[in-house]
């Protein structure tokens, strides 16, 4: 399942089948055929699981470490912790001074991040082969020997609250997501968002850092993978030699999911937005989460709505009634629930009220009268481009290889959850259409410039 987070949600892909033909062959797929991505795995004793695929078609290698804690697990009056770590996850170790994790991977010629979602935090190494073993090096420091001083925390309060201005509260239609949620997942773990509350940092003492880490950084709440050019035996030797002498971490707390509150009416919000350009309106559809099987046909069914130029949203909004210059779809699944999200920014001179009025109309005519075959397989057809383009470098393979067992307990979807989307039929999109739009359980926000 390709998953979406927070910071890329506006950003909703078109990508043309024709140009992925060359990237195609190179992830193993030709006429219909796949190659499929070969693994091993096995757990550690102390309960850390380890995932191995060698690729020796580049002179590369990757490694995700994958932590199964994301904002869902906080406490709610200390949102935010979850994110905090992965930047506090680069500061110092037992053996590493401050400042130097980047300089190690940069200078070896490799390439680091991490994300957080509210379901996982998840860091990666991209490094020469030959710097394998200094990224697993890395890894096995910071799983149990980061350092949660004074130093680092308050220069990572600084660089969190800095981030949460420039991406949320100074940023046009501030605030729009943390209210979707706040209102679509009202009474669940899922409310925040993974950035949290600025607030919430600032008063929170070293200790009770400290006990999250010992909480959830643990190598029995991780998933390691190694992808790319390596030799296996060397792998396995230095994983057992830094990770294995880690003990079995207690077993991390984790939040229940009683049901989502029964939305009986729209949520209607309005806001005047200094920052904003042009008018705007953002709706939110209650969905499944990501383990449901129809979210399978509820992403092909984002593409049918608002994928390219000629998927029916454009054609009708951009194209026919001019009333928006910009139409987005986005299927944001969590493991336990997920949001169908809708998007638009009207022309300029034109209303928010007509673009919510044409993607009412287009969401009627939907769940009323279906989707052609032609529409199903051209949304099949980017899908297919979709999941081949994310599967053929080092990391991407990791990361995925890193999802299926996180989140589905079996690796092995890695090569079969495409022929799961080639099943979908139109019956399957028809009846999603109205598991997702039927009813009144949507929240609609609307901003409108004003000067400041």
């Amino acid at each position: 399942m390709n998953r979406q987070y927070v910071r890329a949600v506006l950003a909703v892909a078109v990508l043309v089948v024709s140009a992925g033909i060359s990237t195609a062959q190179q992830a193993g797929f030709s006429t219909g055929q796949y190659n499929p991505i070969a693994f091993k795995e096995y757990d550690l004793p102390n309960g850390l699981h380890v995932i191995l695929h060698e690729d020796h078609s580049a002179p590369v290698a990757a490694t995700v470490v994958h932590y199964k804690v994301g904002s869902r697990d906080e406490d709610p009056t200390r949102s935010g912790f979850a994110h905090f770590f992965e930047h506090l996850m680069f500061e110092s170790t037992d053996v590493i001074e401050r400042g130097q994790i980047d300089k190690m991977i940069n200078g070896s010629g490799g390439q680091l991040n991490a994300f957080t979602s509210q379901d996982e935090t998840v860091y990666h190494f991209v490094v020469p082969s030959n710097q394998i073993r200094l990224a697993l090096w890395v890894e096995a420091q910071r799983m149990r020997k980061l350092h949660i001083d004074q130093i680092g925390v308050e220069t990572q309060r600084g660089v969190v609250k800095e981030e949460r201005k420039n991406r949320y509260d100074n940023a046009s239609y501030s605030g729009w997501l943390d209210k979707t949620f706040a209102s679509l997942y009202e009474g669940t773990p899922y409310q925040w968002s993974t950035i949290g509350s600025a607030q919430h940092i600032d008063s929170a003492a070293i200790v009770e850092f400290q006990q999250f880490y010992d909480m959830y950084y643990q190598p029995n709440n991780a998933v390691l993978v190694v992808s790319g050019d390596f030799d296996e035996e060397i792998v396995r030797a230095t994983i057992k030699e830094y990770f294995g002498g880690y003990p079995k971490g207690p077993e991390p707390r984790r939040p229940t999911f009683t049901g989502l509150k029964t939305l009986t009416a729209d949520i209607r919000q309005s806001y005047d937005d200094p920052r904003a350009q042009l008018p705007a309106v953002f709706i939110g559809y209650r969905s499944m989460g990501q383990l449901d099987p129809d979210a399978y046909a509820t992403e092909l069914l984002d593409n049918i709505l608002a994928t390219g130029e000629s998927s029916r949203m454009y054609r009708a909004s951009v194209d026919s009634e001019q009333v928006a210059v910009q139409i987005q779809t986005s299927t944001f699944f969590n493991e336990h629930a997920g949001i169908f999200l809708l998007i638009g920014i009207a022309s300029p001179g034109k209303d928010i009220s007509a673009v919510e009025k044409s993607i009412d109309a287009q969401l009627a005519r939907l769940t009323s009268g279906g989707i052609t075959d032609a529409e199903l397989q051209k949304a099949k057809n980017i899908k297919e481009a979709q999941f081949i383009g994310s599967r053929v470098g080092a990391y991407d393979k990791a990361l995925a290889l890193s999802n299926y067992y996180r989140f589905y307990g079996n690796t092995a979807l890695i090569n079969e959850e495409l022929e799961k989307y080639m099943k979908v039929t139109t019956a399957d999109i028809n009846r999603v259409a109205k598991r997702i739009f039927e009813g009144k359980n949507r929240v609609v926000l609307t901003f409108n410039p004003v000067k400041g």
